[in-house]
């Protein structure tokens, strides 16, 4: 077993406590831009801590650590303790993060942002208060497509009511991206900050960038190879090439097919193979 995942289990209770007692109260950067930096907000675990593991680790280490740490603090084999508890939803909330090549990147720049910015004091503090934090969950197509959303917000400390703002989601947005909507009236100044993630789709899974779904072939297909064509996320065809004598629960790579990427580009849609083997029976000779 590697030695980061004997470091997680020797030292995951220090980790942990550091973890939990680390606060982050920096200000928001001012570089609009970066929609994707991971959250501004006044509390930040390190996720990396919560594994015992360190920035340089790879994601079998994240996944090796996460499994041992998950068996050895569920709240099942801990009697329910309201610990195990929190530790469970702290060591799923960094392996989501960490384990998502496109979210841990993410996280890692909002992290060297935040070890950048000095602490605000005296009147700039105040934005911090201002700032409101939402996921919206988005159909795949819409990452690709675009979309716009109203956002309404009802802040019972706002004299001037409800806020309402429109959010136009350009085209080919990754998922993950972070906007920053200025806020208006009383709360000019802070923003209401809006991260996208993918909804789960009925025909595909999504895995960061990548798209997976299943492609249900006839047996001759498999047997002999060709191609076999399924719709796209946004309902174009997509022609699948199928290698001879593929087995069942092999996957295709069809590049390019999945969902924009933070850093530009698109991720791939992965294809796995399902058919059903060809079986007879008949009456046998013998008695």
């Amino acid at each position: 077993m590697n030695v980061h995942v004997y470091a997680a289990i020797n030292t995951v209770s220090r980790s942990l406590r550091h973890a939990r007692n680390e606060t982050h109260n920096h200000a928001l950067s001012d570089v609009d831009r970066q929609t994707t930096l991971w959250p501004l907000q006044n509390v930040e675990p390190d996720h990396y801590a919560i594994l015992g593991l360190d920035r340089k680790c790879t994601g079998e280490q994240v996944r090796a650590a996460y499994r041992i740490l998950a068996k050895r603090f569920h709240p099942d084999v801990n009697n329910g303790s309201a610990e195990s508890i929190a530790r469970t939803q702290e060591l799923n909330a960094a392996y989501e993060i960490l384990n998502d090549p496109s979210e841990r990147e993410a996280y890692d720049q909002a992290r060297e942002i935040r070890r950048n910015t000095p602490k605000p004091s005296g009147r700039s503090a105040g934005t911090i208060e201002r700032n409101i934090a939402k996921e919206v969950h988005l159909r795949i197509e819409d990452f690709l497509r675009g979309t716009s959303l109203d956002i309404k917000v009802n802040d019972s400390g706002n004299p001037d009511g409800q806020e309402l703002y429109t959010l136009v989601i350009p085209p080919e947005t990754a998922p993950g991206t972070r906007f920053r909507v200025p806020r208006t009236g009383a709360y000019k100044g802070g923003f209401v900050i809006v991260r996208t993630k993918a909804m789960p789709g009925f025909r595909f899974k999504v895995r960061g960038s990548d798209l997976r779904c299943d492609l249900k072939i006839p047996t001759k297909l498999a047997t002999q190879g060709g191609s076999q064509t399924l719709p796209g996320a946004t309902g174009s065809t997509i022609r699948v090439q199928i290698p001879a004598g593929i087995a069942r629960g092999d996957v295709v790579t069809v590049p390019g097919e999945g969902l924009p990427k933070p850093r530009g580009g698109r991720g791939d849609l992965i294809v796995r193979i399902q058919y059903q083997p060809e079986v007879r029976i008949t009456r046998s000779s013998r008695h």
